[in-house]
């Protein structure tokens, strides 16, 4: 049996693979400590399993319009207007099967075969994915601690060729949760625009922003061209009702509208539904109260890696994660990774599921257990490196 082409072109996701150790390692009786799953590990605030149950009662069970329910569509634009001073019309809202079946949406929109869309290295690796599922080409750009690992102005204007049509940029950032600053958002929107290309910016972990100095609360506040990524799965803590949104310019509406029934049909009815919960007051406070919770965790575990000899380049100003450089171990990040897993039960994700660039010196812990496990993996970690000649 032959393949398409492509899929040499995709390479598996590290992580995966240190899960599936970390699942046997369980089973055979051990105490894991997770650091590597990007997924918050509080369940579904309670008023949104209420309002799942109530639809499933209700027989809210059919396919639904392709760009997702006006009630969702219509309290999605709320929120903007209510808890981020944005007014946007809730035409321009398009409910997806997650923030991944927006972004595939968008390249299959925006994208002609061969053409770029620019990036950073490193960042989310699938999103060259989706890039060449249409046969786009994913150029990405190694970025620095230097720059808080974003794109800047002159990273574009030095990669922008002949065949580039736009950039991808995310704001917090996976793996590093740095946010870009407001003024560089506002330039890099200038230069994409002064080439007539388009901006998708990842808004993901909008919501989970730790930094008091970001004077920002989503980039529509700069611009309505922007082609806006968010998602139900991190600040609401929704990843397996595979739901996000896009915010999008109205001109995008006609295609996006076409390609979502034949791709998708229509999100999930029930988690719709559910979603429109998200925004109640009680479901609120569940989500600011686990913000809280992230915060204190970054800094429990930002101070108890940096007491072991860790070198933390960026401190991150969202999302959940510290990206973390290794190099003072002699390890580079894969062996460290497949190292404390197999001998101290510590699972972690290595800086080559994210990239080229420097990746064998960084790794990606996710603060996303709670304080009692960040301070057994620390206690291993410590044990790890006595062990291993720190």
């Amino acid at each position: 049996m032959k393949y398409a082409a492509r899929l040499e072109r995709i390479t598996p996701f590290r992580v995966m693979e240190l899960m599936e150790r970390a699942k046997l390692l369980e089973a055979a009786g051990h105490r894991v400590v997770h650091f590597e799953v990007g997924e918050p590990d509080f369940v579904t605030a309670a008023p949104i399993v209420a309002a799942g149950k109530r639809a499933l009662d209700a027989g809210e069970t059919k396919y639904t319009q392709a760009l997702g329910i006006p009630a969702l569509r219509g309290r999605i634009a709320r929120y903007y207007a209510e808890h981020l001073g944005v007014d946007i019309s809730e035409q321009r809202v398009v409910v997806t099967t997650g923030a991944s079946g927006g972004l595939l949406l968008l390249s299959a929109l925006l994208l002609n075969p061969a053409e770029e869309l620019l990036m950073a290295d490193p960042g989310y690796p699938c999103n060259e994915v989706f890039v060449s599922l249409v046969n786009g080409v994913a150029v990405r750009i190694p970025v620095t601690s230097n720059q808080d690992f974003q794109l800047v102005p002159g990273d574009v204007t030095d990669r922008w060729g002949a065949h580039t049509r736009g950039v991808l940029i995310a704001s917090p950032a996976n793996p590093t949760g740095t946010m870009l600053r407001r003024e560089t958002l506002r330039d890099l929107i200038g230069v994409v625009k002064e080439r007539d290309g388009f901006v998708i910016l990842d808004e993901i972990y909008q919501g989970l922003v730790y930094d008091d100095s970001i004077d920002y609360r989503t980039g529509l506040e700069l611009s309505d061209e922007l082609f806006v990524l968010n998602s139900f799965s991190k600040y609401f803590g929704m990843t397996g009702w595979r739901l996000g949104w896009m915010v999008v310019p109205e001109l995008a509406l006609d295609g996006l509208s076409r390609l979502a029934q034949n791709l998708f049909i229509s999100p999930s009815s029930i988690a719709q539904h559910a979603a429109i919960a998200a925004f109640d007051p009680a479901a609120m406070e569940v989500h600011e109260a686990r913000r809280s919770a992230f915060a204190n965790r970054r800094r429990q575990l930002q101070a108890g890696l940096e007491s072991l000899g860790f070198h933390i380049p960026v401190t991150p100003s969202g999302a959940f994660y510290l990206y973390v450089d290794v190099s003072h171990t002699s390890l580079d990040s894969y062996d460290f990774c497949w190292r404390l897993i197999d001998e101290y039960q510590v699972a972690t994700t290595p800086g080559i599921d994210f990239g080229d660039h420097d990746a064998g010196r960084y790794v990606r812990f996710a603060y996303t257990t709670d304080e009692k496990s960040i301070d057994l993996g620390l206690r291993r970690l410590g044990d790890a490196l006595t062990a291993w000649g720190e």
